[in-house]
């Protein structure tokens, strides 16, 4: 008797890559070296923060001695965020950066990126998630609409389904055939839209894109 097993949920690690404001111009090698290393890039954009928006995304260093020069440094440019999938991203990521500190990275990982792209213990050119909470803390931080968990396969996605999708169906379904509009595709997408028992409520500031 021939025994059906369940097919394997393969999950893909995400980690946030910032390239930091003194080397945006250098984007176009560092994506390119990023492609080169196994990594898709599933999210990007460029902007602008605050030293308010800086000190809430490093808000595990308050207090240190060089927070404020950490926060000017983050505010005085745009930079470019990303997030970063493959295997075992965040190590992978990681490794790829070096030391935190420039000065030791081309000392002991000169070919690491923030040797080549650093100036110093501050200005180390990138940023990586230090482990998963950081991963998933920071990439919702810069990417607020950004799905992080695996999609569920399985009876997992059929206990989903029942639970939260087939009763808005069914209701939106229903009000659909009450008010018969003439466009029952467009009404119906804009219905699910407003009635979304899931919609995301976003607490934290807007960040203003640059141009």
């Amino acid at each position: 008797m021939e025994v059906s097993m369940p097919l394997p949920q393969i999950y893909v690690e995400k980690t946030l890559a910032l390239i930091k404001p003194d080397i945006v111009d250098k984007e176009e090698e560092i994506r390119d070296i990023i492609l080169r290393s196994g990594f898709t890039i599933i999210q990007r954009r460029k902007l602008h923060l605050s030293p308010e928006h800086c000190s809430n995304f490093y808000v595990e260093q308050y207090g240190k001695l060089f927070f404020p020069n950490l926060t000017a440094y983050m505010s005085s440019g745009p930079l470019v965020a990303m997030v970063l999938a493959r295997h075992n991203a965040i190590s992978y990521w990681k490794d790829l950066l070096g030391p935190p500190n420039s000065l030791v990275a081309k000392e002991t990982h000169p070919d690491s990126l923030r040797a080549i792209y650093g100036t110093d213990e501050l200005r180390n050119a990138l940023h990586g998630s230090n482990d998963f909470a950081a991963s998933e803390r920071e990439i919702r931080f810069m990417f607020p609409e950004v799905i992080i968990e695996p999609i569920p396969i399985g009876q997992a996605a059929k206990d989903y389904l029942n639970l939260y999708v087939t009763p808005t169906l069914l209701q939106g379904l229903t009000e659909l055939c009450k008010q018969k509009p003439e466009d029952p595709y467009g009404w119906l997408a804009d219905w699910l839209l407003k009635n979304n028992p899931n919609k995301p409520k976003l607490c934290h500031f807007p960040i203003p894109e640059e141009p």
